[in-house]
């Protein structure tokens, strides 16, 4: 089976109705993202961002995977399907995604403030006092501002072995996941679902555009994809 890596981001989320990570004001849910999404905003008001991220969680339990993550799915019974995603919801496991790499950390899991950084399933609200087995305080598990990316090795790793790749939600304008198609070996198809993308075609080797959005464009090129297979 050819090896095909999905390069996903916000764009993707928000056809399930979950709003992208900033908005035009700079603004994420009302908020300052460096008030909720820094160690320093943690540091200053653990309970506010601690409850920030409640709010998320439950959000996402009223949200459904959209058809473009379907189609990704679907695409696992023709190729060895991988998703490397900048998002921190699980729609792309609950749309039957098996191998997910989540750059940016997961809304569904808890981790430790100690020297172990124990990482916990946590499905529910998460509260100041609620503490890790080796009574640390539990923060969400996510990737902050000035905080390393942990996955990011293996999301390159994964990339440069890639026969086929599709970005679809994401700009390509935010590093560190924007330098993972450096990784891209010459030749290997690159496909950009975007409906206003920043890219011409010809700025790099082998990219096709797909003017739309995940829920549209998505599904069209995993029939392609799917078609190719089939002969």
């Amino acid at each position: 089976m050819e090896k095909l890596v999905v390069l996903s981001g916000a764009g993707m989320s928000a056809d399930s109705g979950i709003k992208t990570f900033r908005d035009a004001d700079g603004l994420w849910e009302g908020h300052d993202v460096m008030q909720v999404a820094s160690p320093e905003g943690f540091a200053a008001n653990p309970e506010l961002v601690l409850e920030f991220y409640n709010q998320r969680r439950r959000q996402l339990k009223e949200v459904q995977p959209n058809s473009g993550h379907m189609a990704i799915a679907s695409l696992q019974e023709y190729f060895d399907v991988q998703v490397i995603t900048q998002n921190i919801d699980d729609l792309h496991e609950r749309a039957g995604s098996r191998k997910v790499v989540h750059l940016h950390g997961e809304l569904l899991k808890a981790r430790s403030t100690g020297p172990e950084m124990e990482i916990l399933n946590w499905g529910g609200d998460l509260v100041w006092g609620d503490l890790c087995p080796a009574g640390y305080q539990l923060r969400p598990h996510i990737v902050w501002f000035g905080e390393a990316v942990p996955e990011l090795e293996l999301a390159a790793h994964l990339t440069a072995e890639a026969d086929i790749l599709m970005v679809v939600g994401t700009s390509l304008q935010v590093y560190p996941a924007a330098g993972l198609l450096h990784y891209k070996a010459s030749g290997v198809p690159l496909y950009l679902i975007d409906p206003r993308p920043a890219l011409q075609e010809n700025a790099m080797d082998s990219l096709e555009i797909i003017k739309a959005r995940a829920a549209e464009g998505v599904p069209i090129l995993a029939k392609r994809l799917i078609d190719t297979v089939r002969g």
